[in-house]
C-alpha cells in the first residue's frame, strides 16, 4: 500500500515508538520566532537553556527585548552556539518589528488571512515559509503540516512528494503531497511535525540513516530501494 494514504498510520507508528512529544514550548508567536532565533546548531536541551535564561534575566515581550542592554541578550544567546553576537542582535530586530508594525502584539496578526498572515510573519528574521507555516500550526491558527528540514527529508524518503533542486521546491512538494489528508485537527498535526523531526534527528539521517532500527520502514519507499 502506497505510503500516501498511510500518514496517519505513519504517524502513529512513530508515536508507538518514540512515545507522546511533549508539546510546544510556548503558543505565543513572538515567543517561537524568539526561540527559533535565539540558538544555532544546537540541541534542543540548549536552545532550551538558552531561552529560559532570557525569559529570567530579560524577559520575553517584544519590550523587554528592546529596551534591555545588548550585554543581557548576549548572555542568552551564548548558550545558544556558535556567532552570539548576530543572534543577539536579531532578537531585538524581532521586538522592534513587533512594536513597530503590530503595535507590539503579534498576535493581532492572527487573525489575518492565510496568505497575508504568512507574508507578515515572514518579515521576521530567519523565518521563511515553514516557519511562518509552524507558527500558524504551534499557535493553532492554521492546521497546516508545517516541516522542518529532518521532517521533511522523513517525508521525502516515505515517498511523500519528490525531492527537487531546492528546499523550497521540495518543501512544496510534500506539502501538496499530503494536502488531501491532513484533516482540521492541529493537535494531531502538531504530532506530525514532531515525530518526523525526531525520527530525521535520531534514525533518517541524512548520511548512513539507520534503517535498520527504522520503526516504519516497511511504508519507506527509500528502504525499499535499498
Amino acid at each position: 500500500m502506497s505510503s500516501k494514504r498511510n500518514l496517519q498510520k505513519i504517524t502513529a507508528r512513530l508515536k508507538q515508538h518514540f512515545g507522546k512529544p511533549a508539546p510546544p514550548v510556548t503558543q505565543d508567536p513572538f515567543e517561537i520566532i524568539i526561540y527559533d532565533n535565539i540558538a544555532y546548531l544546537v540541541d534542543d536541551d540548549r536552545r532550551q537553556a538558552a531561552f529560559d535564561l532570557l525569559r529570567k534575566t530579560v524577559g520575553l515581550r517584544p519590550v523587554d527585548i528592546v529596551a534591555a542592554p545588548v550585554e543581557k541578550v548576549l548572555d542568552a544567546t551564548k548558550l545558544g552556539g556558535i556567532h552570539p553576537e548576530p543572534r543577539a542582535y536579531r532578537l531585538k530586530e524581532c521586538a522592534q518589528i513587533v512594536l513597530n508594525d503590530f503595535g507590539g502584539d503579534l498576535n493581532q496578526a492572527l487573525t489575518l488571512p492565510l496568505a497575508k498572515v504568512t507574508k507578515a510573519l515572514r518579515q521576521f528574521p530567519s523565518i521563511g515559509e515553514p516557519g511562518a507555516e509552524k507558527i500558524l500550526l504551534f499557535t493553532r491558527t492554521y492546521p497546516i503540516l508545517a516541516l522542518e528540514s529532518n521532517g521533511l527529508r522523513s517525508m521525502l524518503r516515505l515517498g511523500f512528494g519528490e525531492e527537487k533542486k531546492n528546499y523550497s521546491a521540495s518543501y512544496k512538494s510534500v506539502r501538496e503531497a499530503v494536502a488531501d489528508q491532513i484533516g482540521h485537527d492541529c493537535d494531531y498535526l502538531i504530532e506530525a511535525h514532531q515525530l518526523p523531526r525526531r525520527h530525521g534527528k535520531e534514525i533518517c539521517k541524512t548520511t548512513n540513516p539507520h534503517c535498520d532500527d527504522c520503526p516504519i520502514s516497511r511504508y519507506c519507499e527509500y528502504y525499499a530501494r535499498l
